[in-house]
């Protein structure tokens, strides 16, 4: 193989569900905390419109940049969230958001050049900057603001070989959130630096706690002409299935992004296309109600684990993941995270797998329902007791 693919990584979260179902088919019951995927259903319009789309006879090939009536939805929806005018002829639908993703760093990563990203951060950021041979430039989330950046320190690291900076609120897998002040004194300090693109993941961009509105890159007309955003439908409209994200490209960038679509996967599946103009378009009431059960669940978790020896954990302003921090432990994330599915039943994603900043961490996922998230708790309790007892007798 090629010597490039030895520095491909991946997404532990995915290897816990996997230890997690081989404890199942053993008679473990494990209440699995690991995954980032909202437990509630797709909106049943949705399903209908995938499958009426099907019953149809939409079963060929599409545009490679996505049907026409999507793209117009996506621009549509844009304007109504934030306020700014896309073209649909610069929105590109893509197989889910890792691909989006995936594009932008191929497309400015080779050897020589640097690129910045969020640490801890969804991990394969740090996995396609290295496979693109490009150096990846950490961006610390400090867990005193909030699991924010600090602006002066992101623009600090910035130099004659930076070719793009990765910008993800609300955070994979802190739930931070960076505010608008931070945002502002980025943006203005990236006058500067005309030649760097920005790839702004906003997938978690609908699911916001305590009255916050959600603030788009895309919104910024100093940057527009080389911001990236990354968005879908998997979190919002629980849609991690039907494989559906889109990309907004600016016009120097969107035909080196289509050409990598047609060279990667052709096109998108065509129900699944349908089916996203149905969640753009039709009643948000499922949406809404989904998340507040979020916000239900993080007071519950954030809540519980604040009360437990050795653990705080800052509330998270978006997303649907808690990150205590387990400093006060005495263990690593990667021994938690081991130790809490074999011994408790809890899957859990180490801190670490997000990160070399990841450690003292553990990432908690609160897209579980409320019942499950109680029982884990007690369950985290009852083992941080065991381990105390132990300490104690060894003394």
């Amino acid at each position: 193989m090629a010597r490039r693919m030895s520095r491909l990584g991946t997404e532990s979260a995915f290897e816990v569900l996997a230890r997690a179902k081989a404890l199942e088919a053993q008679g473990r019951r494990i209440i699995n905390l690991g995954i980032g995927q909202p437990d509630f259903p797709t909106p049943p319009h949705v399903v209908e419109a995938g499958r009426k789309a099907l019953a149809d006879g939409h079963h060929g090939y599409t545009p490679a940049n996505g049907i026409p009536k999507l793209r117009e939805a996506v621009a549509a929806d844009l304007q109504r969230r934030h306020g700014v005018s896309v073209s649909p002829d610069r929105v590109l639908v893509v197989p889910g958001g890792k691909v989006t993703m995936f594009f932008a760093i191929m497309m400015f990563g080779e050897a020589g050049a640097e690129i910045l990203y969020p640490n801890p951060g969804f991990p394969i950021y740090e996995s396609v900057i290295r496979f693109s041979g490009a150096t990846p430039v950490p961006i610390d989330l400090h867990e005193s603001k909030g699991f924010s950046f600090s602006a002066d320190e992101v623009l600090a690291k910035l130099t004659e070989s930076s070719r793009l900076i990765i910008i993800n609120s609300p955070a994979n897998p802190t739930g931070g959130v960076v505010p608008k002040a931070e945002l502002d004194k980025l943006v203005a300090g990236l006058e500067r630096f005309p030649k760097v693109a920005v790839l702004s993941d906003e997938i978690y961009g609908e699911i916001l706690y305590d009255g916050a509105r959600h603030v788009s890159l895309l919104t910024y007309p100093s940057i527009a002409d080389r911001v990236i955003l990354l968005d879908g439908w998997s979190k919002t409209y629980a849609m991690t299935g039907w494989r559906l994200g889109y990309g907004v490209w600016p016009d120097p960038l969107f035909s080196a992004a289509e050409r990598l679509a047609i060279n990667c996967h052709s096109c998108v599946n065509a129900a699944a296309q349908f089916a996203g103009i149905a969640a753009l378009t039709g009643p948000r009431t499922e949406v809404d109600a989904m998340v507040r059960a979020f916000a239900q669940r993080r007071q519950v978790i954030v809540g519980a684990l604040n009360k437990l020896p050795g653990l705080r954990c800052a509330m998270p302003g978006g997303a649907f993941y808690a990150f205590p921090n387990i400093g006060g432990t005495g263990l690593g994330a990667r021994e938690i995270e081991r130790r809490l599915l074999d011994e408790a039943g809890i899957a859990t994603v180490a801190g670490t797998s997000f990160g070399a900043f990841g450690e003292g961490f553990v990432r908690f996922s609160y897209a579980a329902s409320r019942e499950a998230i109680e029982e884990a708790m007690t369950r985290l309790g009852e083992w941080l007791a065991r381990q105390d007892n132990r300490r104690v007798s060894a003394r």
